[in-house]
């Protein structure tokens, strides 16, 4: 678990098989790890939408929480536009 928790605090999105590839297992026990300590609150998903924006610098610190689309500080684009599913690590 460690090691996953250091892999998901360092900054950089990974998919699960990416990050099963790492860890030198399979992509279903990434997944149980996952879903565990998401279970527990130990990390969370990220939300990659309009409305996430809380005021990040792309937007100016104003948010977009209006449904149009999102901010270029908090939307994916380009061949990250459809990466799969990112968590953040919330509690240590």
């Amino acid at each position: 678990m460690d090691k996953l928790l250091k892999l998901l605090e360092d900054g950089h999105a990974r998919t699960i098989v990416q990050l099963a590839m790492e860890l030198n297992t399979s992509s279903e026990d990434v997944r149980r790890k996952v879903e565990y300590l998401e279970m527990i609150g130990v990390i969370r998903r990220i939300s990659m939408t309009a409305s996430s924006c809380k005021g990040c610098s792309g937007c100016g610190g104003e948010g977009h929480g209006d449904g149009k689309g999102g901010c270029s500080g908090c939307m994916p684009s380009g061949d990250l536009l459809h990466m799969g599913d990112m968590w953040e690590v919330v509690k240590r």
